[in-house]
């Protein structure tokens, strides 16, 4: 996966966290639970991305 790629996935999942955040009326409680599960996600993710977490085959591979 290209750094370009992950760099707008994350891009994506910031702005989708903004929403969740300021826009949506929902419990305290609710965002924060949301804020935590999809920030756990991000880091696994990103841990397996790199190598360092064995979840799948999903390398960041450099070209040539």
């Amino acid at each position: 996966m290209a750094l370009i790629q992950i760099i707008v996935v994350l891009l994506i999942i910031g702005v989708l966290l903004y929403i969740v955040e300021s826009l949506l009326p929902i419990d305290p409680a609710i965002k924060n639970i949301i804020r935590i599960v999809i920030l756990l996600a991000v880091v696994l993710w990103l841990l397996a991305i790199v190598g360092l977490l064995p979840l799948g085959t999903v390398r960041l591979n450099p070209p040539g």
